[in-house]
């Protein structure tokens, strides 16, 4: 970060006693913001050069004091040297603290992140800016930073200037190792802590950049989707449990909106409506990224939602859908997935992907119109999601298939007249 100071040393004229004598001044200007401050030193203000900013002349008193303001300087140029050694944003009110003997405690790393974390809550609780999975998100990586700061340092917290690349490198490596995290989920909890460091560069309470240097990649990875043999064999089973039906209708409502988990659950009746085609639509917003989200509802959506038009929850509450808590969703899934003879772990946000692949790309629908329907703020995003099928690729080649076909022909026959 880059910094300026500069030293001046003045006679205060205004301030001479009844001696004639002025009191010396140190002005010490960081940034452009100045401190001023007596050296408690007295001189004749026609000794005094302004210029040089020290007396004039050579006898011993004047060496003296001129030596004096030259220790000071010093001084000045040691504290400077100092801030930047400690990682200290060398701007005024640093300097000043400094120069006037401030102390102030350390900064530690995990009082910031929970600085953080506690801001956060508040914002959830006055509903705005981030949603409680996010918070949940930010605790976890603070455990984590915890305990491996216990198991690197043997101490409980360490000041926000002690961190470095090797900090975040090793961090990594924990994570990987110790925690066993796979490697898109430890790129994201490092993530989340540069967003910490990041607030304390802003704030000037860090000179450099600890993650500078550390340079890592998510690696792609493969999106579950049911095949349409899939999602039929669910469509078409009952079950004898009220709770497994309940679940089936969630998650294949999800299937045919590609609406996620949290967005289903909060999703309100008032939520559905007349859309521009005069068919009923979906208009909410998603819960994750508070981007609007228009899907038309498809016939087997629309009949799921008839179906529990009058159950007695979603009258009292007004949501659309019973939804019960994801880990029970997810729970039993698994036991519908097992019943349907899926080999593969079902989990509810498989549903979104079905949606983009197998319900919507697979049938022709322009992966531009998918990432609105999923409320995507780019393309680039639909594009994780959207796994082109095998059985739409065979579509794409079939049609170029009988175009090279019906040109051979022509040429064929063009051939044909030409010699007959």
């Amino acid at each position: 970060m880059e910094h300026r100071i500069s030293i001046l040393f003045y006679a205060r004229k205004s301030k001479k006693n009844s001696d004639g004598l002025a009191p010396v001044y140190i002005r010490i200007t960081v940034n452009g913001h100045r401190l001023e401050q007596s050296v408690q030193r007295l001189v004749d203000p026609l000794q005094w050069s302004a210029a040089a900013g020290r007396l004039k002349g050579n006898t011993n008193q004047v060496r003296q004091l001129n030596l004096y303001l030259d220790t000071l300087s010093a001084k000045v140029l040691q504290m400077e040297r100092d801030l930047v050694m400690d990682g200290v944003a060398v701007n005024f009110s640093n300097f000043r603290e400094k120069w006037l003997g401030v102390t102030e405690p350390a900064r530690m790393l995990l009082d910031v992140f929970q600085q953080h974390n506690d801001q956060m809550a508040a914002l959830i609780r006055a509903g705005k800016d981030f949603c409680p999975a996010t918070l949940d998100r930010y605790n976890t990586c603070r455990d984590h930073v915890r305990s491996f700061i216990q198991w690197k340092y043997r101490t409980a917290d360490i000041d926000i200037n002690r961190l470095d690349y090797d900090f975040v490198a090793d961090l990594e490596f924990w994570l990987k190792t110790l925690r066993n995290c796979a490697h898109n989920t430890t790129l994201k909890y490092i993530s989340n802590l540069k967003k910490i460091v990041n607030s304390c560069i802003r704030k000037g309470w860090l000179t450099r950049d600890p993650f500078a240097g550390f340079k890592r990649t998510k690696q792609e990875v493969e999106r579950e989707a049911l095949t349409e043999i899939e999602l039929e064999r669910i469509n078409a089973k009952s079950f004898p449990t009220d709770r497994l039906n309940f679940v089936k209708d969630i998650f294949l409502f999800s299937c045919y909106t590609g609406l996620a988990y949290a967005d289903v659950k909060k999703l309100r009746r008032s939520e559905i409506g007349l859309g521009v085609d005069g068919n009923y639509w979906i208009f909410t917003h998603r819960q994750k990224t508070d981007t609007p989200s228009r899907v038309p509802l498809l016939p087997p959506a629309r009949a799921i939602i008839e179906k529990y038009r009058d159950f007695p929850i979603c009258c009292d509450s007004g949501n659309v859908l019973p939804v019960l808590s994801n880990q029970k969703m997810n729970a039993y899934l698994k036991e519908i997935a097992d019943v349907c003879g899926i080999a593969r772990n079902l989990t509810f946000h498989i549903a979104r992907h079905t949606f983009a692949t197998t319900v919507t790309l697979s049938n022709g629908v322009p992966i531009e119109s998918v990432s609105k329907m999923l409320g995507h703020r780019n393309l680039k995003t639909t594009q994780h999601y959207a796994r082109v099928l095998d059985r739409k690729l065979s579509d794409d080649m079939r049609a170029l298939q009988t175009k090279f076909n019906t040109e051979n022909l022509s040429q064929s026959a063009s051939h044909s007249d030409m010699t007959a």
